[in-house]
């Protein structure tokens, strides 16, 4: 800690992890690693099929590729330093770092709620409009769909970050959290957080509830365009092309709303952390699963790439 005038300023912050026992956490130890791991090797290879395969190089597979992207960012931005802190007595994080773990996660998170918007409309299109999909879908269109989404998840990390750093934290340095989650540390704060909560609201509707109307509004298109096809065949083969897609969107989306629309009358500080841990380092592993299992083309895509590693490996 670092003493200006009066007041204690806090140079450093104590993250007390999930337990203080050690054999539980060599339990967790050897969890959260092959988690991170599955979701290192599973989003690499969606990575690697999108941009090898010729028949992947649609808009719908370019937004996965920035999802494995933003999968892999994510989760790395969390996971390594909380291994550390499993397994060792050191729980201390330099406030610095700490400032930049929580903008990377603002950052790549923001990011990944548009997308998944986008990715909706994708399928909109396709549906709705099959004849005109290349039309409406250009290169060009996609491309600054990204780009906004990436402008726009800097933006708000950006502000957040700089309003959490403009909050005085006294002598209170432990937060109850794996990781450096804004909301613990705007917990933390001994000033007036007025203006933080604003911040929250405001990016709550942007970042959550209007992809959010827009994901709804696309799939309520979605379902009257399906119900219009007459053939039953037609219609599973429609609705099977945005099951992986809502799957994610329910997942992502549901424990985020969760975790930050809740009152804080009704918070817990345990079941923000299990949620946090959820959307942090389970769901970026469940997304290359739910895609690769439910899409036939990413399936065939990556057998291909793991067939031709193994012939190079036997020459």
């Amino acid at each position: 800690m670092i003493k200006q005038g009066n007041q204690t300023c806090i140079s450093e912050f104590i993250l007390l992890g999930f337990s203080r026992e050690r054999g539980t956490n060599m339990v967790l130890f050897a969890v959260v690693l092959c988690m991170y791991l599955i979701t290192l090797a599973g989003n690499t290879l969606i990575i690697m099929a999108t941009c090898i395969d010729p028949r992947l190089s649609t808009p719908m597979y370019f937004f996965l590729c920035n999802l494995s992207i933003l999968d892999i960012g994510y989760t790395t931005s969390v996971v390594p330093q909380s291994l550390v802190h499993i397994v060792t007595n050191l729980k201390s994080i330099p406030f610095n770092r700490c400032i930049a773990q929580l903008y990377i996660a603002l950052f790549l998170g923001s990011i990944e709620y548009f997308l998944l918007a986008f990715m909706a409309y994708d399928r909109y299109v396709a549906i709705c409009h099959p004849l005109h999909y290349k039309i409406i879908m250009s290169r060009r269109v996609y491309l600054q769909m990204i780009t906004a989404s990436w402008l726009f998840g800097l933006t708000n990390a950006v502000v957040h970050t700089t309003f959490t750093m403009r909050l005085r934290f006294c002598n209170n340095n432990t937060i109850n959290h794996f990781c450096c989650e804004l909301l613990a540390v705007m917990n933390l704060a001994c000033s007036d957080r007025f203006v933080n909560d604003i911040g929250l609201m405001v990016s709550g509707v942007l970042v959550l509830f209007i992809p959010c109307s827009l994901i709804v509004l696309s799939y309520v298109y979605i379902i009257r365009a399906i119900l219009r096809i007459r053939s039953a065949e037609g219609r599973h083969r429609a609705f099977s092309t945005c099951t992986s897609h809502l799957t994610v969107v329910i997942l992502c989306f549901g424990t985020t709303m969760i975790a930050y629309m809740t009152p804080k009358a009704e918070a817990s500080s345990n079941r923000d952390k299990m949620l946090s841990f959820f959307y942090a380092v389970v769901t970026p592993m469940l997304n290359p699963l739910i895609y690769s299992l439910r899409n036939k083309e990413v399936k065939a895509a990556l057998t291909k790439i793991i067939e031709r590693k193994h012939v190079d490996l036997l020459r």
